[in-house]
């Protein structure tokens, strides 16, 4: 019986988890590591809760959100020291979605875990119990919504970006 060393193939599969790609979202791709997912997952959830508050709109995924909410959960990723809704460059959440090409007025909602992963569970814990994230969730007005998230080995980002946009005439 032959017998081939284990180290090879721990050095093979610890090179592979060092070098995995960070997940991300980019659609409902299931080859591709991402948190499509979870963010349809928050959408979703955002929707029943304003339900539950006696909205009667729809809300909306909007694509210049979404990226602001990736502008910023990628800001977030990369500097340890953000924690909330001011940009490394001092931006603010009016400021990444006008950039994106949003008008209308807008609120956001951030959840940080120091954790590979986060669940939807896990988001709506942080936002349903803060007071000020709550009322961004549960108004009538923010029925446009981008929502992004980003994990690596210790941490994991999700930014809801929260819109009412204007009417045309």
């Amino acid at each position: 019986m032959l017998h081939r060393p284990l180290l090879p193939v721990i050095a093979v599969a610890t090179s592979n988890l060092i070098l995995s790609p960070v997940a991300s979202a980019d659609s409902d791709n299931t080859l591709i590591p991402n948190n499509s997912r979870l963010n349809k997952s928050v959408v979703e959830n955002v929707f029943t809760l304003q339900r539950q508050a006696g909205c009667t709109n729809d809300v909306k995924v909007n694509p210049h959100l979404r990226l602001a909410a990736e502008w910023h959960t990628n800001d977030i990723m990369n500097d340890r020291n953000l924690d909330g809704d001011i940009g490394s460059d001092g931006s603010t959440v009016e400021d990444r979605a006008r950039a994106a090409g949003f008008d209308g007025k807008v609120a956001e909602t951030v959840a940080i875990m120091p954790a590979l992963a986060i669940n939807n569970l896990q988001i709506l814990q942080q936002w349903y119990h803060n007071p000020a994230y709550y009322a961004i969730m549960a108004d009538c007005a923010n029925t446009a919504i981008g929502v992004w998230s980003e994990n690596s080995l210790d941490r994991s980002v999700v930014v809801a970006v929260y819109g009412q946009p204007i009417e045309s005439p």
